[in-house]
């Protein structure tokens, strides 16, 4: 564990679809610096927008932009996470949601982009294989510390997680403000359990 920073990067990471753009929307409300472009724009399936942030894709071969986001926060697909450079440290809102229902999520969206999804089985299967190396991976590095979000309860309780992201990161960030970027009605793509 290393301790907490406002030098620290704040990284908002998770599976696509899982609620990494609420995590970016209420780190913002509540007074984060987020970097992104606005390259990718909202849309149906996203419309309060993405908060990407295009050199993020590219990190693998030009990381020189890392230092510039000290104290800031970006959203990074958990893929990604493993082309982090051991040169910074790293605070992760790292974002849970239901399996099916991510799936769900992409596979609407994708029909949208008149794309075809593949398999829900085989992306399964793959998804969890990919948690579980990632776990087991983030636990050797000492660069970086890691707060798990399960979506469907930041949905539910939206205070009380607002204040364990504000003690994870030891910032002093408008709770109250934060919460506000929770729609619920935004959570389209439920599955039955609940």
């Amino acid at each position: 564990m290393t301790s907490k920073s406002n030098n620290d990067i704040i990284i908002v990471s998770g599976l696509p679809r899982s609620g990494t753009s609420l995590m970016m929307q209420m780190l913002q409300n509540g007074g984060v610096e987020i970097l992104t472009d606005e390259v990718r724009t909202a849309d149906s399936d996203n419309p309060h927008g993405y908060l990407e942030l295009e050199a993020v894709k590219n990190i693998q071969h030009d990381a020189s932009w890392l230092p510039n986001a000290r104290g800031k926060a970006f959203k990074m697909i958990s893929l990604l996470l493993y082309q982090l450079p051991p040169t910074e440290k790293y605070r992760i809102l790292f974002m849970e949601r239901d399996l099916d229902e991510v799936l769900t999520s992409q596979h609407t969206m994708l029909q949208h982009m008149n794309r075809t999804p593949a398999p829900h089985a085989k992306m399964r299967e793959s998804f969890q294989i990919h948690l579980e190396h990632l776990n087991d991976w983030l636990i050797q590095r000492t660069d970086m510390t890691m707060l798990k979000i399960p979506y469907r309860s930041l949905i539910q309780q939206p205070s009380q997680y607002s204040k364990k992201i504000c003690h994870f990161l030891g910032l002093a960030l408008n709770e109250s403000k934060m919460t506000t970027a929770i729609d619920p009605s935004l959570y389209r793509n439920r599955s039955r359990v609940l």
